[in-house]
Order: C-alpha cells, then sequence, then structure tokens
C-alpha cells in the first residue's frame, strides 16, 4: 500500500507505547453521510437527521485534523458541504412545517447567506489598514539610514521636506564626515537584518521568504501546518519592513501576498462555516491572494487576475467576485489611509502624457529579450544559491542574513542608485524630466555617460545581491527587485536611445519625431523594463500589463507593455517553463500538480501505481488484529476487500474513521480482543464472502512494514462490531490501464486524495499526486540521467569548494579577532563542526497526515516535524 506518514495512535489502548499527535484518513465516511441523511424518521429529530449519527460525524471532525505535509481530499469535503446544506435545509423545512420560523430565524438565514461578503468585508480592510502602516514604517526605517528629521524624529525625509524638491534644511545627515555616514549606514543596516532574522527564527521560521510558492499549494490543498498562523502574521509584520529597511535585495511585494493570506486564515477562522470546510476557505484565501497584491501595487484588477494566473488551480466565478471585492475593500481602505500623502497608493505610480513611436519597437523587443534571459538566468542560480544553503548553512541563518546586509551596504552605497530603496528608485527612474525632481543629474544631457556607467553597474550589482539574497531566512519577495533591475536597465537603454537621437535628429529613422516636442522619454523605458523583468522572473503575464496599467492609469502603453511582455514570453519559454515561484515548488517537493503543464507520459496508470496495498477484509478480523495494525502500521486508510483470495473492492475506510470507531465502540461497552469486526453488511458481500464463523483463518495482503507476528481470527462466534457505517462504500476507482495523463486531470479537476485502481472489481493497487510525481521525476531522470548526473556532479564539487573558501575566509576572521582580543573571543569555537545536513526535507518523503477540521491553516505553529515515510494508506 502507498505509505503516507507515521503511525499514530489515538489512546494508549491502542498504541501503549507511541504517543504522538492524531493522524488522519484521506477520505471521510460517505456512510456516515448517507446514514445521516437517508434513515427513516424513527429516532430522527424531526427533520431527517439521525441526531446519534451526526454527533459520531462532529466527533470524527473533531478529532481530526490537517497535520503537515498533507493533501486535502476536495471530494470528501464536497460531501462535506453537500452534506451540511442538506442537513441545514430540512433544518429549515421542519421549521416551517412546525410554525417556528420567526423573524429571528430569518435575520439568521440572512446573516449566513451574506457571511461570506462579511467576511472579505473585514478582510479586505484588516489588509489595507496593515499595508498603510507597513509602507510608512518600511520608508522612515529606508531613511533613518541616511539621516534623521530635526522637527520630528518619526518622519522620513519626503514628509519631513514636503514639497521641497531636493532635500530641505529640517532633513539632516547623521553627521558631515561622509566617512562617519557610511559607517552608520552599515551598522542600521546589521541592526535591523539581525534583528529580522532573529525574530524570524526565533518565533516564526515560516515568515522567511516571499510565501507565494507555499500558499500556491495551500490553495491547490497541501496544508502546512502554521504557514498561515496569527504567529506568522505578526512576526512576518514586523520583521517585513526591517529586512526592506536593511537593504537586502529583497521586496515586501512578494511577501504581501502572505501576510494578506495570514490575514484572511486568521480572520475566516473565526466564522465556523470557513473553520470546517476547506473549500470555503479556499475561496477566501483566493481572494486574500488577489488583495494582497492590489494594495502592494494599488491594482485591484491586476490583483485578481494574478490570483486567477498565478496563484489559484481553482477559479469559480463565485472566486472571483469575492477576490474582486475583497482587492476593492483592501485598495479603498489604503487610499483612505493615504501612505505616502500623495494620493497615490504606491510610491512609484506615475502618469504619462507623451506617446510613443513606432521605430521604438526595435527598443521594446530589446527589453522584452532581456526580461526573458534575465528571469532565466537568475532562476538557474537562485535555485542553485538555494541547494547550497540547504546543504551548508542550515545552523547560520541569522549570520548569513547580518552578513548579507553588511555586504549589501557596504558594495551598494557608493552607487546612487543603490543607496535608496528600490521603490525609491523607480520613482526615479520613472519620471519624465520635465517638470521633475532631477536625481543625481538624470535629466542632464552632460551627465549621461556618467549616469548609464552608474547604471549598468547597479543593473549588475543588484542582479547578484539578488541571486544570493532571495531565500535567506528573512521576509524576501522578488517582485520589486525584479522590477528595480528592469527599469535600471529600460532607463539605461532608454538615455542611450536619447542621446542617439539627439546626436542625429534628422535622421530617417527618427523622421516620425516631432520637432518641439521630446521624442524619447528615457522613463518609459525604465517603466517597461520593469514589467519585462517581472514578466521573465514570475511567468506571469496578462496580469502583469494590467498592473503595469494601473500604475501608470494611461491607455497609451497598453500596446508597448503587451509586446514588451509577449516578447519576455517567449524568450522566456526557450529555457522552460514555470517561474521562480513554480521552481521552488519543485525544489522544495511539494505535490503539487501544476495546470499549466502539460504532461505526455504515453503510459498506463499501473506504471506509477502502488500495488504492495494493505488491504483489510470485510469479516474475519479481531478487535486485537485491528489494533495491532493501527499501532505498529504506517498507513493512513484501509481498502475493503470481500476476501483475500477474490480481492473484490467493496470500499475504503480510513485510519482516523476506524480509530474513532474503535474508540466509541469500546466506551460503549466491554468488549473482548477477539471480537469480531465487520466493515460490510451482508447485501454488500458478494456471494464469495467469508463466513463470519468460519474457522479458515484470512490473510492480509501485507507489505514489508507490517507486523511480523501472526494475526488473530476469531475461530468461533462472539460479540461483533460493525464498522460498516464508517467505510466509504464510493471511493475514485480507475481501470489500470487508464492513462496516466487521465489520472492526473482527475487529481486537477475533482481533487480526490487516493484514486483505487481495480480490475474487473478486484483490487490491482493505489495512486496518489505524490506517486504521479514521483514517476514524472524517475521518467525525466531515467530520459536525462547521465547528463543530470554529470552536472550534478559538477554543481556539488563547486558548492563544496566554496564551502571549504567560506570556511577558510571565517577562519582567518575569528583568528584575527582571537589575537586582537588576546584569545578571550574565540568565534571558531562558536561554528567550527556545527554544518549541518540535516533539516533537508523532501515532501514527497514527507508525512500525510490528513483530516478535516479546519484546514489545518492555524495559529499553532509547530515546527518540529518528524519526516515520516510517505507511504501510508
Amino acid at each position: 500500500m502507498n505509505p503516507h506518514s507515521r503511525s499514530t495512535s489515538y489512546s494508549s489502548a491502542i498504541a501503549p507505547p507511541i504517543v504522538r499527535r492524531p493522524s488522519v484518513s484521506s477520505r471521510l465516511s460517505f456512510a456516515v453521510s448517507t446514514a445521516t441523511a437517508e434513515r427513516g424518521d424513527g429516532g430522527h429529530n424531526g427533520q431527517g437527521i439521525n441526531p446519534q449519527h451526526q454527533i459520531e460525524e462532529e466527533e470524527i471532525a473533531k478529532i481530526k485534523r490537517y497535520e503537515d505535509f498533507t493533501t486535502i481530499d476536495w471530494v470528501q469535503d464536497a460531501a462535506r458541504e453537500q452534506l451540511r446544506r442538506k442537513s441545514r435545509r430540512k433544518r429549515t423545512a421542519g421549521l416551517y412545517d412546525t410554525g417556528q420560523f420567526d423573524w429571528k430565524q430569518r435575520i439568521l438565514e440572512s446573516y449566513e447567506a451574506a457571511q461570506g461578503w462579511i467576511v472579505v468585508t473585514i478582510i479586505g480592510a484588516a489588509i489595507g489598514l496593515n499595508a498603510a502602516f507597513l509602507n510608512i514604517i518600511t520608508e522612515w526605517l529606508a531613511d533613518i539610514k541616511m539621516g534623521h528629521c530635526k522637527t520630528a524624529f518619526y518622519l522620513n525625509e519626503n514628509f519631513c521636506c514636503w514639497g521641497e524638491d531636493n532635500g530641505c534644511a529640517d532633513w539632516e545627515r547623521w553627521t558631515g564626515l561622509e566617512p562617519i555616514n557610511y559607517f552608520l549606514y552599515i551598522m542600521f543596516a546589521i541592526l535591523f537584518s539581525f534583528t529580522s532574522a532573529t525574530l524570524v527564527k526565533s518565533y516564526a521560521p515560516y515568515a522567511a521568504g516571499s510565501g507565494i510558492s507555499e500558499i500556491k499549494c495551500i490553495i491547490a490543498g497541501f496544508i502546512m501546518k502554521g504557514f498561515l498562523g496569527f504567529r506568522t502574521l505578526a512576526i512576518k509584520s514586523i520583521a517585513l519592513p526591517l529586512a526592506i529597511g536593511s537593504g537586502l535585495s529583497v521586496g515586501k511585494e512578494g511577501p504581501s501576498v502572505h501576510y494578506a493570506v495570514c490575514t484572511g486564515n486568521v480572520i475566516s477562522k473565526l466564522f465556523n462555516k470557513y473553520r470546517q470546510n476547506a473549500s470555503k476557505t479556499r475561496e477566501i484565501l483566493s481572494a486574500c491572494a488577489a488583495a494582497g497584491v492590489a494594495v502592494a501595487f494599488g491594482s485591484p484588477i491586476g490583483g485578481v487576475l494574478f490570483s486567477l494566473e498565478e496563484m489559484s488551480s481553482y477559479f469559480p466565478l463565485k472566486t472571483m467576485w469575492r477576490s474582486y471585492f475583497c482587492a476593492l475593500v483592501a485598495t479603498a481602505v489604503l487610499a483612505a489611509m493615504n501612505p505616502f500623502r500623495t494620493g497615490q497608493l504606491v510610491m512609484f505610480q506615475v502618469h504619462y502624457d507623451r506617446t510613443w513611436h513606432f521605430f521604438e519597437f526595435l527598443f521594446y523587443i530589446i527589453i522584452g529579450v532581456f526580461g526573458g534571459l534575465y528571469g532565466a538566468f537568475v532562476i538557474k542560480w537562485n535555485l542553485r544559491v538555494q541547494a547550497f544553503r540547504k546543504k551548508y548553512l542550515a545552523n547560520y541563518a541569522i549570520l548569513e542574513a547580518v552578513l548579507l546586509a553588511a555586504a549589501t551596504a557596504i558594495v551598494c552605497y557608493p552607487n546612487a542608485f543603490l543607496r535608496i530603496d528600490m521603490t525609491e528608485s523607480m520613482e526615479i527612474l520613472f519620471l519624465e524630466c520635465e517638470g521633475a525632481e532631477d536625481y543625481h543629474g538624470l535629466c542632464e544631457s552632460k551627465h549621461r555617460l556618467r549616469n548609464v556607467i552608474s547604471l549598468v553597474i547597479a543593473t549588475v550589482v543588484r542582479v547578484f545581491f539578488v541571486i544570493i539574497s532571495y531565500g535567506c531566512k528573512v521576509p524576501a519577495g522578488i517582485f520589486v527587485p525584479s522590477m528595480a533591475i528592469g527599469a535600471l536597465f529600460g532607463r539605461t537603454l532608454g538615455i542611450i536611445v536619447q542621446a542617439l537621437y539627439d546626436a542625429n535628429p534628422q535622421s530617417l529613422f527618427f523622421s516620425s519625431c516631432q520637432p518641439d516636442v521630446p521624442c524619447i522619454t528615457p522613463g518609459t523605458y525604465a517603466f517597461l523594463g520593469a514589467a519585462s523583468a517581472l514578466s521573465g522572473i514570475m511567468h506571469i503575464y496578462v496580469s502583469v500589463v494590467v498592473i503595469m496599467f494601473e500604475l501608470t492609469g494611461a491607455l497609451t502603453y497598453i500596446l508597448p507593455t503587451m509586446i514588451v511582455v509577449g516578447v519576455t514570453k517567449a524568450v522566456s519559454e526557450l529555457f522552460g517553463s514555470g517561474g521562480i515561484a513554480d521552481r521552488m515548488i519543485w525544489f522544495s517537493g511539494f505535490p503539487y500538480l501544476d495546470n499549466k503543464e502539460e504532461h505526455n507520459f504515453g503510459v498506463p496508470v499501473s506504471h506509477a501505481m502502488i500495488t504492495d496495498v494493505v488491504s483489510i477484509p470485510s469479516t474475519g478480523l479481531t478487535l486485537k488484529t485491528v489494533e495491532r495494525l493501527l499501532a505498529k502500521d504506517n498507513y493512513q486508510g484501509f481498502p475493503i476487500v470481500d476476501h483475500e483470495n477474490s480481492k473484490i473492492l467493496i470500499g475504503y475506510i480510513g485510519r482516523t474513521e476506524l480509530c474513532y470507531a474503535v474508540e466509541r465502540a469500546k466506551r460503549e461497552r466491554t468488549l473482548s480482543p477477539l471480537a469480531k469486526c465487520t466493515f460490510a453488511s451482508s447485501t454488500t458481500n458478494s456471494s464469495s464472502a467469508m463466513d463470519p464463523t468460519a474457522t479458515t483463518p484470512i490473510v492480509l495482503t501485507t507489505s514489508a512494514s507490517l507486523p511480523s507476528e501472526p494475526l488473530d481470527y476469531a475461530s468461533s462466534s462472539s460479540t461483533t462490531i460493525d464498522f460498516t457505517r464508517y467505510v466509504d462504500a464510493t471511493p475514485v476507482t480507475v481501470h489500470p490501464r487508464l492513462p496516466l495523463e487521465t489520472v492526473l486531470e482527475l487529481f486537477r479537476k475533482i481533487g480526490p486524495r487516493v484514486i483505487l485502481i481495480e480490475y474487473h472489481g478486484k483490487l490491482m493497487g493505489l495512486v496518489t499526486v505524490k506517486d504521479c510525481l514521483k514517476y514524472q521525476f524517475k521518467a525525466e531522470a531515467a530520459e536525462h540521467g547521465d547528463r543530470d548526473r554529470e552536472v550534478l556532479g559538477q554543481e556539488q564539487e563547486g558548492q563544496e569548494r566554496v564551502w571549504e573558501m567560506m570556511k577558510s575566509a571565517a577562519g582567518w576572521v575569528s583568528d584575527r579577532v582571537t589575537g586582537l582580543s588576546g584569545g578571550r573571543i574565540r568565534l571558531r569555537d562558536s561554528w567550527e563542526g556545527q554544518r549541518s545536513r540535516g533539516g533537508e526535507r523532501d515532501i514527497l518523503d514527507g508525512t500525510e497526515d490528513v483530516g478535516l477540521d479546519d484546514f489545518g491553516i492555524d495559529d499553532d505553529d509547530d515546527y518540529g516535524h518528524e519526516e515520516g515515510v510517505e507511504r501510508r494508506r
């Protein structure tokens, strides 16, 4: 059987030696739903609902929790939602029949219907408020490194010098000596990065990074417990401005999606409708992702399209409207807060009143090519840096962040375009020259050569620091750094084109330019470069066009933006599909089926299925055998077969349901360990079903992980325990010759967690998403095996050499510090020999504990995950 996770017991009676958090089954029993909804009126509550079975279902749901690294079964979730609606309709009908449906009930019904809109309104307002405060704090931290406001220390430079174009007397540098200012700049960067990394490591490790990759998987149904919890939200909101203020080449726009989704998850958990239904929660999370992008770029429509294009694998019309409304509310609240006091939603929002010329298409294509090459280059080398970080730097997260911030400050301070915050630099690079502030002589023709050299250096340096900084253990996004790089390149190209025009104004190439109007606007090239770089790194296209349109507020540059993004897409696809978020999913090993990826395996599902399936016969097992199976074996659920010899498939029972059934039976009465367990009624069994009183032992289909001691069966009639109603009699089944591509579509479209393979009614095996992905990886490895092994060997050798160089440099510094301190400080003792190869997680071999309580995305930030064996049913 396909294993999922480590064994988990639910009571000491079942597994005395093992005490762990409950593991849960892959499916909710349809038998419970059927019994609840279809039984007669006898013993019911007047609405056709059996109270006893309803209590059982609620208790099962209570003990079931989505644990780390699990997948949601959308089939069972849909069944639960249908049952909830059916019970509600029957309850309402019963109130009508008895005349109890009064005005209070009407209010409750109206509230139930409007609850979704109420929730997204509250969430949108909270996201907008959080975004406004983060913008204000981030800008202050970025400016405090350079100086302070004499009139009010809490004001940044823009607010301190309100209405002034080039600074003012109220804003004062820390000292009049530039070397001291340089030193203070570095010290502030180190302090901010150290604080940010310490908060993340100590309180919320999930707050590190961007979070977009993980959220894509969570919305698709993968569970990372605590990733969207309140603690993660709080720490990310505090550490993110510090990380941006430190000057690291990371952005806040990617993490804004994470804290927005955290906000939605925390608030939605306050409502029972969303706490107990994963599909409803998925709608809220998709809407929050849209709102996060909306407040990051001031682009509500772009946020909705981003959620549709990049984040959500399932995006019905209702979800689109919820996303639209949530983004609208968040953006409206942000506009009301007006954090920049300019009426703009983001600092780099601009408006262009000039048009473009057809001859500029050539340069637009160059910008598009740059964006595609930039994305491919950064993705390739960042993944290598991530692999190195995972292998060698796992124990040095804080030190790494501090050293990166110090190196960034040291290198970037001398360059005028790297010294300032990236959002501020984009504001400068986007602007037209006429009537605007001239930063560093950017609009003066006599400084063109100097600025071109400075911009080229800034582009190269920023690319390098983005590669090594993205993925460090602080809140870090890659949207704005990529846009800043694209803006640097675009402004460089714009200045060059402007110089060509000034040198040859009468050329036929520039014949469409009007004589008395500036022909070339370098700021528009920076704007298009930002769009190209963002598309190249994320592999998103339509949403980028809309985001950039909403940033400019003009339709004039829609066509150039579409051309640039189209060229970027064509170039990017030459180097492989999937942006950096998709590649990080692949790198982390999350079981995520990308609906943008096309598969052509050309093999049936039997090539990927698991055949060593542990099945349970419908009758004959004793209670002692069931308890032993639950206590010692790593299986998440069990197919129910008619007989070991015939293997006729009857149904499927999850581990949670079975554990609950055993505990409930033992609570209600005293049972002998030899009591017989029945998993199918006599009408369900085939004619070849085993006689309950038969003395012939029944042998389970076993795998190597099953207990080695013999299994006990009842040899005489005794008490019978009926588990039939806990069995899912309608599991998703397919033929073993069904193409693997079709099975993948089943997983994408209807979302079962496990698919059973049967042939002429006989159980042949089962398959999960992880099994399909494992087969895909093995097939790709076999196709490119020798080449990949050679490349991998070279990469490992290179990593080892880099690590040895880093250790040598660290040793030299440690020895110098020890010598200068007279031996009182020994840095070498604190780090030498602490290299850790542990902590490396392959999610495809991770745990698979599944349940159905609150989507598993809560504030119980538990980071002590144990690596279980994935093969558990």
